[in-house]
């Protein structure tokens, strides 16, 4: 389920030796539960007010593209911080998927048509964010409206698009290999020039395998890799 802690599993190879998994520093946000019902349409809105757009806004980030971003958390009843993600992973910005409940609904739906260098302030009901049960581990309330301010640094094609695939697939046979898709993710990386985490490769690549590779053969097969459903393979 979105927000699980992943369990640690023996590497897959070298290149999985010693990861810490995408997942881990963005299990505070990545609600343990979903609300029930009960709230108007009117209430369940992200209010989104920019606070910085460049003058080149482009890509604009869409469901699937792979994210890099610094995001602060407060809660609206006090102000008070409950997150700040500048503090976790030696301040390095977070990487995530944008629109596949790797972090709460709210923010998935606040960062869309966002643009690498533009700043965000928004607000998130409880609806979208924790809901009746709140999270007690993040010390957030029950029933709790959140505001995040966020900046975000990057928008690259997600690893998971029929675009991307086709990229991967050098040798043409429908299905990806741990090679294939490492070899993808360096090229991604070198392209947008970023500094990350040294971890970050790592991190996605045994985050992709974790969720894409159904039968555990080993191979990322057509049909295991498209999970999100926006394009057809």
């Amino acid at each position: 389920a979105a927000g699980t802690v992943p369990r640690r599993r023996p590497p897959r190879s070298d290149m999985g030796r010693g990861l810490t998994l995408l997942l881990l520093p963005l299990a505070l946000l990545a609600a343990p539960a979903r609300a029930e019902g009960g709230l108007a349409a009117a209430e369940e809105e992200v209010q989104i007010e920019v606070l910085h757009l460049p003058e080149a806004c482009s890509p604009k980030s869409k469901k699937g593209d792979l994210l890099n971003a610094h995001y602060d958390g407060f809660l609206a009843s006090d102000g008070s911080k409950f997150y700040c993600s500048r503090t976790q992973n030696e301040g390095h910005p977070k990487w995530f998927v944008l629109g596949v409940g790797q972090v709460i609904k709210g923010l998935d739906i606040a960062m869309m048509n966002m643009c690498p260098g533009e700043k965000r302030k928004v607000t998130i009901p409880p609806s979208l964010a924790y809901g009746q049960q709140g999270y007690a581990q993040g010390k957030i309330p029950p029933n709790a409206t959140l505001i995040f301010e966020i900046e975000l640094y990057a928008v690259n094609k997600g690893p998971r698009s029929v675009e991307a695939f086709n990229q991967i697939d050098k040798d043409g046979d429908k299905k990806l290999s741990e090679l294939e898709i490492s070899q993808y993710l360096k090229e991604e990386f070198a392209r947008d020039g970023k500094k990350r985490h040294p971890l970050a490769h790592d991190e996605i690549l045994a985050d992709i395998f974790k969720k894409n590779d159904h039968d555990r053969d080993g191979f990322i097969s057509a049909k295991e890799y498209n999970v999100y459903q926006h394009d057809e393979l």
